[in-house]
């Protein structure tokens, strides 16, 4: 009897043991492969911007145009792993910032999190990263060709701890928008390109046009380096938007193709546009079109069908083309058109995920407006707007304050003969043919 008792107990905590062990978050090695595959993919971005940006400038800055992206995968990497991450991810406080409790990723370490349940946390850590790291290169497109670099350092190391940490821990780290509004943004609409494009208004509005913008020639030296990013870019963004699903199963499927899809879509409504509107279809128009159609896919990639990607694509290509079109008119200076592709491309794509998104696609998601939900459309626009006002607000603040600290613009020499020479002592072509 005794040794009856004694076995069934025996049988019973083994049981309990087992399903304790089930219960217990467990490393994927196969979503574990295919984060640290888009980890890469997403890193490889940054200098892909980097030549997308350097081809549209004049030669004389070429080289300090691709700086901004390089210098912003350095100084932001050791960022984010001293205190980016933790502001961001870190334990919430009141759903507005997360805690310094992993300063140093203190505790960030091989098992897996509450973020990401099947691959470890430091990867998860990583690939956040490289979000963090391409955001604010993004911003360097509106003020290329005129900011001085020290400027460049300072401001986006405040921007970062003081914008992007909290509007990403908004919406992906467990803060208000994402649990109090109940906004859906799959891979960084709102955190990466209404970000970047609210700050580009900021710089423009601060620093002014470029010497002698509307009177001098300012055309594109090298298309083939703008074109080679687009196609870098392109090839990163499926880590970008397929990574964000944190597994390599369906619904990185799903992203995958609806992110290939709008974007080859995008392209062909922008070119489409712009020959009927100018007569001629151009190679800067196909690849312009190739990221409003990347940017504008991205808050929905993980939420939408393949036929709601193609209208999303078609629509970025058409509105991103117009708002690039009609910029003379405000005689604004965005050197690179921050604001025509990431601005008006990430906005639509934020609302038309409020459109498009379904619960038959992502059950984790929700109903857009064409599936009977009006509210999520509601959900999108509110977010879009706390957006625009906090990062557009402090963005104006940090600009003045680094200009009073060390100066924004560089000097009238400086900006004529170039910042490759008058930043970095080089220059990126020997001959002048």
């Amino acid at each position: 009897m005794k040794r009856t008792i004694l076995t069934t107990t025996l049988l019973v905590l083994m049981l309990c043991g087992v399903a304790f062990a089930a219960e217990a978050p467990k490393i994927d090695t196969g979503d574990t492969a295919w984060l640290l595959i888009s980890t890469a993919l997403v890193m490889l971005m940054t200098p892909g911007l980097g030549f997308f940006y350097g081809g549209m400038v004049r030669r004389k800055n070429v080289l300090g145009t691709i700086m901004h992206s390089f210098i912003m995968l350095c100084m932001v990497s050791v960022i984010w792993v001293l205190w980016g991450y933790s502001l961001a991810f870190g334990p919430d406080i009141g759903g507005v910032i997360g805690s310094l409790k992993w300063f140093g990723l203190n505790t960030v370490g091989q098992e897996p999190s509450g973020y990401a349940k099947t691959v470890p946390h430091l990867l998860f850590m990583m690939y956040q990263g490289m979000f963090a790291v391409i955001t604010p290169a993004l911003i360097t497109g509106a003020f290329a060709e005129r900011m001085k670099f020290s400027a460049l350092l300072l401001f986006s190391a405040l921007w970062l701890t003081l914008v992007y940490a909290p509007v990403c821990h908004w919406v992906w780290g467990g803060g208000w928008i994402a649990t109090k509004i109940g906004a859906l943004d799959f891979a960084g609409g709102t955190v990466v390109h209404i970000n970047s494009a609210m700050a580009a208004i900021a710089a423009i509005m601060v620093m002014g046009k470029r010497r002698g913008f509307g009177r001098e020639h300012m055309s594109p030296h090298n298309l083939p380096l703008t074109i080679l990013g687009g196609a870098l870019l392109w090839f990163g963004w499926f880590g970008f938007n397929a990574g964000s699903a944190l597994g390599s199963g369906g619904l990185a499927s799903l992203a995958f193709v609806t992110t290939n899809t709008a974007t080859a879509m995008a392209a062909m409504a922008w070119l489409t546009v712009e020959w009927l509107h100018r007569g001629k279809p151009t190679a800067l128009g196909a690849v312009s079109g190739a990221v409003a159609g990347l940017v504008a896919i991205t808050p929905a990639a993980g939420f939408v069908s393949p036929m709601s990607s193609i209208l999303i694509g078609m629509v970025a290509g058409v509105l991103c083309y117009v708002a690039v079109s009609i910029k003379p008119k405000f005689g604004y200076d965005d050197s690179l058109d921050v604001i025509g592709v990431h601005g008006v491309g990430g906005t639509w794509g934020a609302l038309a995920t409020g459109l498009f998104a379904s619960k038959l696609i992502n059950p984790a998601g929700a109903d857009g407006l064409f599936y009977g939900n009006p509210a999520l459309l509601l959900k999108q626009l509110a977010a879009v707007a706390v957006t625009f006002v906090f990062v557009f607000v402090l963005s104006i603040f940090l600009f003045k304050m680094v200009d009073l600290m060390v100066g924004l613009r560089a000097s009238a020499e400086d900006e004529f003969e170039g910042l490759d020479l008058s930043m970095h002592g080089e220059k990126a072509y020997d001959s002048e043919n």
